[in-house]
């Protein structure tokens, strides 16, 4: 099964649209963070030619998702990290063992198919009874990017000359395989692949004031 990552920018002829799909949401994720004490979603003027479009920035397969969510668990909690060629129960037992630990994580306490990343930095994702039932955890893409950053040197990345995601063509299905290049043998490749896309859409979100959504 794969998911696509959009970018939805956070600028005012968009956000404060009566059309826009993600008015709900925006309204949710204010109430959230105003609970937390943080300042809102931040909406920005529209800039022609440099803000406004929703775009897809990348798609890799949930098994890639959790390869890394793995790996990144494993070296926060000072296990050797090992490629390996299927999910098998060790991820479940950290997942069991280091519960504390993943949920606070904004790479690891995240929906695989739903939920968002905003441009505001707070410590570990919010969880609250409206968020689980309308999408899961909000994650900030400050945080997301330091969780990649820490990890990349694990598998072989140099965060300042990073993979370039994997870009669908199209809306990805839910049942499609869209697992990393065939001819990308690299021993984490999967791992790679996950990484590549979210970096790209967190990178984007952090610098140009997007919100980064599962779909």
């Amino acid at each position: 099964m794969a998911c696509d990552l959009w970018l939805v920018p956070l600028v005012d002829v968009l956000s404060h649209s009566p059309e826009n799909p993600f008015r709900d949401d925006l309204a949710r994720y204010d109430a959230v963070l105003a609970q937390h004490g943080l300042p809102p979603v931040p909406v920005h003027p529209y800039v022609p030619g440099f803000s406004g479009d929703v775009e897809a920035i990348a798609a890799f397969d949930y098994d890639s998702l959790h390869f890394l969510r793995r790996a990144y668990l494993l070296g926060l909690t000072g296990f050797d990290v090992t490629p390996v060629d299927a999910l098998g129960g060790d991820y479940e037992q950290l997942l069991e063992m280091f519960e504390s630990t993943a949920e606070q994580s904004h790479l690891v306490w995240h929906f695989d198919h739903a939920g968002a990343y905003l441009p505001v930095d707070f410590h570990t994702p919010l969880v609250g009874d409206e968020l689980l039932a309308a999408g899961g955890p909000l994650g900030s893409s400050y945080g997301l990017l330091r969780e990649l950053q820490a990890v990349a040197p694990l598998l072989g990345i140099d965060p300042l000359n990073p993979p370039m995601p994997t870009k669908p063509l199209g809306p990805t299905q839910l049942e499609q395989s869209f697992g990393p290049p065939i001819d990308d043998c690299h021993p984490y490749a999967r791992e790679r692949h996950a990484w590549s896309g979210l970096y790209a859409a967190a990178t984007r979100s952090v610098t140009q004031g997007s919100m980064v959504v599962f779909a």
